[in-house]
């Protein structure tokens, strides 16, 4: 399984969704997007739901306080 560490930590927050989903969207089924954040990236996970549901896996490898990790697989096209 083919996995893409994004880091976005040194992106500015009004950027990083937009990156991320660029990112992700770049995926084959199957692929896996490792993210790397310096906070719960939870209102991501609700914005894959609204605009991904069934296309997506959300996996927590970390859990903070400082460096939060999420395995994202992509499922479907």
């Amino acid at each position: 399984m083919a996995t893409t560490t994004l880091d976005v930590r040194s992106l500015p927050p009004a950027r990083r969704h937009e990156t991320i989903f660029s990112t992700w969207n770049s995926l084959g089924v199957g692929e896996v997007l490792e993210l790397v954040n310096d906070h719960d990236p939870l209102p991501l996970y609700y914005q894959f739901q609204a605009e991904h549901a069934d296309k997506f896996t959300w996996t927590y490898l970390e859990r903070g306080p400082e460096v939060w990790r999420v395995h994202i697989a992509r499922t479907a096209a």
